[in-house]
């Protein structure tokens, strides 16, 4: 036990005396002086083209001992510091730490830089310090040839190309939409790329080149954006195409490519760029060739080119300038009558014109050759290619008087069209056609009568007068007197006896023949006298006649019929009233009294005078009575059945603007009027009317009312009464129908519910229906005025606290009281609802009428 216990001390004190001489080494080491590299890997890695710094530090008791501190190269070359004012080479030393450190410098790591670089110094003159790194390099990734934009051509092998450089060596490959590719198919991965066979536009995107290396841990990726060019097409344009010299002309050249080609026009025959000449303007995007006005010299072939970095493609065509039309002879012609007329009209255009004519202002145009509608025409053209000329004849036979006036010449070409308008005259013997139906001419009371004769005729015609068969330029007869003996001349007759109302003869003469006409002179007289006259309406203060004229001569009229009536109590028409009418108004007779008998007597007057009075007429006026009948003033559209009233339609669908004439007062003036208007249906034939729906106004001396705040599409039945002091008169009906409105939502057969009934029917349904989108809306949204109440009933008394600390947040905000389906509108739109008994009715806007309802 002694022995064992022995042992345990002397193992003990051996383990002491092992600790104490590592720590008295340790701590001996610690002071013994050196120099320290940081960073303080003995080995410094960086990749080529990077910047380096080593720093050099004594680590030594006293500082101050340390001499001679300096860096020496892979070569043992001492490297020496940065020259003042000068740039910084490749490799310096540098002072820092207040000098008591030396830092190495690499501005920029080359391969040839690497190998192991000292640091020595002296310690105390005697002690010599050194340390040593090692400095390695390697070559980083670099894109050698990669481009980040490519544009390959569509239908071709392309490489995607993407060159790496790294020392150690890297490995790539290719990610597209994230999703790696391998080799296989039309992706082959090559040393300079990726590999694409047969590109298409569907291998547009962005391509990932991933090189890494292994033995660095370096990883670095290259996006390629790839974009399949394709190469231009362009649409083929016209062979030939027109344009017209003087006018404006553009053609549009289009074409597909990618990416959108730039267009470019070349006159072939001088290789000239279109953009470049006068008049000439192209659009490189568009593709369009405008030139402002055409001139001869652009007749020439034309090429559209379409360029992309793809390539180029071109359509070619012939440009014709074409010359419009002009007309250059067409000279007026004189031809008698029945004799053939010969009418030339030359023109110039290229092509050479076509020729046609027609009558000045028709549209029918001759045709080439005999005109199948008058067989007197024929329509003749001659052309001259070379001078681009031709020449139209129309050629008429036995020239008629009607064949006299303007024609107008046509000369067209695809250029456009040329007209001219030229004259034909056909010279014809005097004619008096235009005077046969000519009245008579009638004098009195030997006023000068003035008898015109005017003869058609080409050459102008003279005119001489006879009087019983002798000229009477011949007779010096001071009651005739000849004025203007030109194409027009006028007698002047005094009949200072009978013997001059008589004929007398209008004798024309031109080279080609003479014509007369005879001119009647009549004394004119007063009308016979009236024959009849009938009274056509009576009424208490006025009476309507018709009147029978009496016989007329020609050319002397009617100017008015005259009335003189009195009571006949009283037996001088000297105390008799007068009027007179034009011959086409109304004969009415006004100012009468009740229950008096009258005498009439009517006469009637022409230019003479007034005729002898006759159609003596005897009539009494009824008592003063209430008012006519007024009469309404709208056309009907329609009568359902003889006995029916009158249909006429409102062009509006909620008011109607009833018009009528005054009607007779029959003695009383009429103070006003009563107008009734019912909205009601026919029923088998029998008209219903609705009485609570029926209105009544009564209207002061107006002649129209205007019906408002009606129902659309709707019958109304009007009934309109005039009244005066004695009464009202019988009253005017008509149908009226409204417009059909955009309001209309409901059509029933009959009227089998009230209007009450149907309007509690719809707040019913819209209360119910009210109550279903709340109970939806809690149901799925926790929304509505059932979860309002849900929430209020179970708050919590903290939440309470917490609403009463921050405020509620119904209290920043503006109280909504609009369902969900209306506070996603801004507006508030009220609604009305109305039932006329037959009809359902609903209104945006304010509520109207006593029947409506929310």
């Amino acid at each position: 036990m002694a022995a064992q216990y022995g042992r345990s001390s002397s193992s003990a004190a051996v383990m002491m005396l092992l600790v104490w001489i590592t720590l008295t080494g340790v701590a001996h080491s610690q002071n013994q002086p050196r120099l320290k590299i940081l960073p303080a890997s003995s080995i410094q890695r960086k990749p080529v083209g990077h910047s380096l710094l080593l720093t050099c530090r004594p680590e030594v008791p006293d500082t101050n001992l340390i001499s001679d501190l300096r860096w020496n190269d892979n070569r043992n070359m001492t490297i020496l510091p940065k020259p003042a004012g000068q740039s910084s080479p490749m490799i310096y030393t540098e002072s820092i730490a207040g000098g008591t450190a030396l830092a190495l410098i690499f501005n920029s790591l080359q391969e040839s830089m690497a190998g192991t670089y000292f640091c020595a110094a002296s310690y105390s003159v005697t002690e010599k310090l050194n340390a040593a790194v090692v400095v390695e390099t390697y070559v980083a990734i670099t894109w050698k040839d990669a481009p980040t934009d490519q544009r390959p051509l569509m239908g071709t092998d392309y490489i995607v190309r993407c060159e790496v450089t790294a020392n150690p060596p890297a490995t790539v490959d290719w990610l597209r939409n994230g999703d790696q590719i391998k080799s296989s198919g039309r992706y082959v991965i090559e040393n300079r790329g990726l590999l694409i066979k047969n590109i298409t536009e569907a291998d547009d995107g962005v391509y990932t080149c991933r090189a890494a290396v292994m033995s660095t841990g370096e990883l670095k990726n290259r996006e390629i954006r790839v974009e399949v060019q394709i190469m231009p097409e362009v649409r083929a344009l016209p062979l030939v195409m027109d344009a017209v010299e003087g006018q404006s002309f553009s053609v549009m050249c289009n074409a597909t490519g990618k990416p959108v080609p730039e267009f470019q026009w070349v006159k072939t025959g001088t290789q000239q760029n279109a953009a470049d000449l006068d008049r000439f303007s192209v659009n490189a995007i568009t593709g369009q060739l405008d030139i402002s006005t055409v001139a001869q010299q652009d007749h020439d072939k034309y090429a559209c080119i379409a360029r992309n970095p793809a390539g180029h493609s071109e359509s070619v065509m012939q440009l014709n300038v074409l010359i419009r039309p002009k007309i250059i002879e067409f000279i007026n012609i004189t031809v008698s009558e029945n004799e053939d007329a010969i009418f030339e009209c030359r023109a110039f255009g290229r092509p050479a014109p076509e020729i046609t004519f027609r009558r000045y202002g028709t549209v029918e145009e001759y045709t080439l050759g005999l005109q199948v509608n008058d067989d007197r025409i024929i329509l003749e053209q001659t052309s001259d290619k070379d001078k681009s000329e031709t020449i139209g004849t129309l050629r008429i036979s036995k020239l008629a008087t009607t064949d006299d006036g303007l024609y107008e010449c046509i000369a067209r070409n695809r250029g456009d069209v040329a007209f001219k308008v030229g004259h034909i005259t056909v010279e014809y013997r005097p004619i008096f056609d235009h005077m046969k139906a000519l009245p008579p001419v009638y004098t009195w009371e030997e006023r000068t009568a003035n008898l015109s004769c005017f003869a058609q005729a080409i050459p102008n015609a003279t005119i001489e007068w006879r009087f019983n068969d002798r000229r009477v330029q011949d007779l010096y007869d001071q009651n005739l007197r000849i004025e203007n003996e030109g194409l027009r001349s006028d007698l002047l007759v005094t009949p200072r006896d009978r013997r001059y109302y008589t004929a007398y003869k209008c004798v024309a003469h031109n080279r080609l023949g003479s014509a007369e006409h005879l001119m009647e002179l009549r004394e004119a007289r007063i009308p016979e006298s009236v024959p009849q006259s009938k009274p056509r309406v009576v009424s208490a203060t006025s009476i309507t006649f018709d009147i029978m004229a009496p016989p007329v001569e020609p050319g002397l009229p009617l100017t008015a019929f005259s009335v003189q009536w009195k009571e006949q109590i009283q037996n001088d028409w000297n105390f008799a009233f007068n009027r007179t009418w034009s011959p086409d108004s109304p004969y009415i007779v006004e100012g009468l009294r009740p229950q008096t008998a009258y005498s009439f007597r009517f006469a009637a007057r022409n230019v003479v005078g007034l005729s002898q009075w006759g159609a003596y007429v005897q009539q009494s006026t009824p008592r003063r009575s209430e008012p006519e009948t007024p009469r309404i003033l709208h056309t009907p559209i329609q009568d359902e059945e003889e006995d029916s009233d009158p249909i006429v339609t409102s062009p509006y669908a909620d008011h109607f603007d009833m018009r009528w004439s005054i009607p007779v007062d029959n003695g009383e003036p009429i103070d006003m009027y009563r107008i009734k208007y019912c909205p009601g249906t026919k029923v088998n034939g029998y008209w219903t009317e609705m009485e609570e729906h029926c209105l009544e106004q009564d209207i002061a001396r107006m002649t129209n009312f205007e019906m408002r705040n009606l129902q659309a599409d709707t019958y109304y039945r009007i009934e309109l009464t005039a009244h005066n002091a004695i009464g009202f008169s019988k009253p005017a009906h008509v149908l009226m129908k409204t417009a059909r409105g955009i309001d209309v939502v409901l059509r029933v057969d009959s009227p089998t519910l009230s209007s009450a009934a149907v309007i509690g029917i719809v707040i019913g349904s819209v209360v119910l229906l009210l109550i279903i989108a709340d109970l939806l809306c809690c149901a799925f949204g926790n929304l509505g005025i059932l979860a309002t109440l849900c929430r209020k009933t179970k708050r919590s008394p903290s939440d309470l606290d917490d609403e009463a600390k921050l405020g509620r947040e119904d209290e920043k905000q503006p109280l909504n009281t609009q369902p969900a389906a209306a506070a996603a509108s801004p507006l508030k739109v009220n609604s009305s609802v109305e039932f006329d008994g037959r009809v359902v009715h609903s209104r945006s806007g304010e509520i109207i009428g006593k029947n409506s309802a929310v």
